[in-house]
C-alpha cells in the first residue's frame, strides 16, 4: 500500500511492501518509479529514506556552546559540516539527521527601483547569479610536451563575492549585484526547533542504524566517534549525549537475566524440596542449562535473536518435566528392588535396574513433551505484527523442550547411573508428607458432602470465568525501562517562536518541580 503526508515545504510518500520482499529490491523498484517523476523547475528530485527500520533511531546528541555570542546558525554549520560527516563514517550507520538551529543561506534582497534604473530584469539577475556560481572547464593547453588544464573557478563563498558579481554593463560601467540588491547572510524558513533542559534552543543530531545491524555495537561506536570529534571542535562547543540505545539494551539484558536466574533458582529449590535428595535434584537441575544451550544453538541456526520476547517467557518448569520423571522413577525402582532383596544391590543388579527404569517411562515422557509442543504450534501460524512478536518465543520454547526431551532420554539416565547413591531409600520428603496431611482430611470431607463440593466447584469455576473476562490478560514480559516521554499538543497555527517559548517554560517548571527525577 502507498500513503502520503503533505505539509508546507514537505511531501512524504510511504510505500509498504510485503515482509518477504528484500529491502534492496524494494528500493530498486521505488527508484525506478522515481526516475519517471517530472517536477517543476527548482524542485529537488525525491529522495529515498535511509536503509533503516522504525526502531533504527539509536543515538541522540545536542550541540551546545558556552559562548553566548555563538549563534544557532554557527552551531548548525558545525553539525552539518564537521560532526555529521564524521559520524556517518561509522560502520553500521545509515544516516545522521539534524534538527533545530538555522540552516545557513545567502539572501539577495532585490530593490526593484534600482533594477528599473539600470533597465534590468529579475531574470537577468538570477541568470548572472547562477552563471557566476559554478566551475567551468576550459579545455587544455599543450606546450612543450606538457598538458595544462584550463578551468574557471566561480563558486561564491561569502557575501562580498556575491555582491561583486557583474550582471551587465550600463553606459560602459559594470552593474554589480550590490548596485541593485542587498546581499546578507540569513537562514532557510524553518518549520521546527529543538529545545533541551530548559536552557533554550539547541541543535540536535539523530543517528540511525542500518537495518540488520547490532544496535549496541553501533551505538557504542557512535559514542566513541563523538568523543573523538569533540577534540577537533572549538573549546566552547560541547557535544552532549541525550539518548543512546545501549541503556535500553542493558535494561533488557538485566530483565532477561533476572527472569532466567530467578526462574531457574525457584525450580531448583522446588525440585530439592519434592525429590528429597540432593544428588537427584542436581541431576534434574542440570537439564536447565543444557536445554538452554541446545535451544541457543538452534536459535542461532534459525536466526532468532536472544531478546526479551524470545527468552523472557521461558518456563523452566516445563523443561525439567522429563528429567524429573526419569530420575524419580529410577530412584523408586532402586528403592523397591532393595526392599525386595533386603540388602544393598550388587553392581550387576544395580545396572539392570538403571537400564530398565528409564525404558519404562521413555514413551510417556516423549508423549508428555509432544503434547506440550502441540500447544505452541498454533502460534507458528500467526502473521504480521503478532507473528513477529510471538513466533520467537514459540520457537525458543519448542527448541528448549526438544532439548529437554533429548537430554531426558540420553544424558539423564547416564547421570543417574554415575551419581545416584548406591543405597536409595523410598521415603517421602517432608513437604510431600505435610501436603498429604492436609489433603487427606480435605478429601474425606469432599467425599462426605459430594453435592456441596460439586456446587462450590461449579460456582468457583463460573466466578473465575467471569473475573477472567473482566480482568483482561497480558502475554508479554514486562520491561521497566524507567523512562517517561511527555508530548505537548498545541493549538493549530502556533508559530515556531511561540512553541519554543512554551517548551522552555514547560521544561523549566518540570525541572524545578522534579529536580531528582529528570
Amino acid at each position: 500500500n502507498v500513503r502520503s503526508i503533505s505539509k508546507f515545504g514537505l511531501s512524504q510518500v510511504v510505500a509498504t511492501f510485503d515482509d518477504r520482499i528484500d529491502i534492496f529490491k524494494a528500493r530498486q523498484l521505488v527508484m525506478e518509479r522515481l526516475q519517471t517523476v517530472e517536477l517543476s523547475e527548482g524542485l529537488e528530485r525525491p529522495q529515498l529514506g535511509p536503509i533503516a527500520t522504525g526502531l533504527g533511531e539509536v543515538f541522540h546528541y545536542v550541540v551546545r556552546s558556552s559562548d553566548t555570542n555563538r549563534t544557532l546558525t554557527e552551531l548548525r554549520v558545525l553539525q552539518d559540516w564537521v560532526v555529521k560527516p564524521q559520524l556517518r563514517k561509522v560502520a553500521g550507520v545509515a544516516e545522521v539527521n539534524t534538527w533545530g538551529g538555522f540552516e545557513k543561506q545567502y539572501h539577495v534582497v532585490v530593490e526593484t527601483d534600482r533594477l528599473l534604473k539600470y533597465r534590468l530584469t529579475f531574470e537577468e539577475l538570477v541568470e548572472a547569479l547562477q552563471a557566476n556560481n559554478q566551475n567551468v572547464g576550459g579545455g587544455q593547453i599543450v606546450r612543450g610536451g606538457e598538458s595544462l588544464l584550463v578551468h574557471g573557478v566561480g563558486l561564491t563563498t561569502n557575501v562580498q563575492e556575491i555582491a561583486s558579481i557583474v550582471i551587465a554593463s550600463h553606459d560602459g560601467t559594470p552593474v554589480r549585484v550590490a548596485d541593485v540588491a542587498t546581499v546578507q547572510e540569513d537562514h532557510e524558513i524553518r518549520r521546527g526547533a529543538v529545545t533541551a533542559d530548559g536552557r533554550g534552543e539547541a541543535v540536535l543530531g539523530l543517528g540511525f542504524m542500518l537495518m540488520g545491524e547490532n544496535s549496541a555495537v553501533v551505538t557504542r561506536a557512535l559514542k566513541a566517534k563523538l568523543e573523538e570529534v569533540q577534540t577537533s571542535l572549538p573549546s566552547d562547543i560541547k557535544l552532549e549525549v541525550l539518548y543512546d540505545r545501549t541503556e535500553l539494551v542493558d535494561n533488557v539484558i538485566r530483565t532477561v537475566e533476572h527472569n532466567l536466574l530467578a526462574g531457574a533458582l525457584l525450580v531448583i529449590a522446588i525440585l530439592f524440596a519434592f525429590l528429597g535428595n540432593l544428588r537427584a535434584g542436581l541431576i534434574v537441575a542440570a537439564a536447565i542449562p543444557l536445554s538452554m544451550l541446545f535451544a541457543g544453538n538452534l536459535m542461532l541456526q534459525a536466526g532468532i535473536a536472544a531478546s526479551l520476547l524470545s527468552l523472557g517467557a521461558v518456563d523452566f518448569g516445563l523443561i525439567v518435566d522429563g528429567a524429573v520423571v526419569m530420575v524419580e522413577n529410577t530412584m523408586r525402582r532402586l528403592a523397591l528392588r532393595q526392599q525386595e532383596l533386603g540388602r544393598v544391590l550388587t553392581k550387576d543388579e544395580r545396572e539392570d535396574v538403571l537400564r530398565s527404569a528409564p525404558l519404562e517411562v521413555a514413551r510417556p515422557v516423549a508423549f508428555g513433551v509432544g503434547i506440550i509442543l502441540i500447544v505452541f504450534l498454533p502460534i507458528l501460524t500467526l502473521e504480521g505484527i503478532e507473528g513477529k512478536l510471538f513466533k520467537p518465543m514459540a520457537f525458543t520454547l519448542i527448541f528448549a523442550l526438544l532439548g529437554s526431551l533429548v537430554l531426558a532420554l540420553t544424558v539423564t539416565p547416564v547421570l543417574t547411573t554415575l551419581f545416584l547413591p548406591k543405597q536409595v531409600k523410598e521415603k517421602e520428603p517432608w513437604l510431600v508428607r505435610l501436603a498429604r496431611r492436609c489433603y487427606e482430611p480435605a478429601l474425606g470431607l469432599a467425599l462426605r458432602f459430594r453435592k456441596l463440593t460439586l456446587f462450590v466447584s461449579v460456582a468457583l469455576f463460573v466466578g473465575a470465568l467471569f473475573l477472567a473476562s473482566r480482568m483482561g490478560g497480558e502475554f508479554l514480559p514486562k520491561l521497566g525501562e524507567g523512562a517517561i516521554v511527555g508530548t505537548t499538543v498545541r493549538l493549530t497555527g502556533i508559530s515556531v517562536d511561540e512553541s519554543v517559548a512554551q517548551n522552555d517554560m514547560i521544561e523549566q517548571r518540570l525541572l524545578a518541580e522534579f529536580p531528582d527525577e529528570i
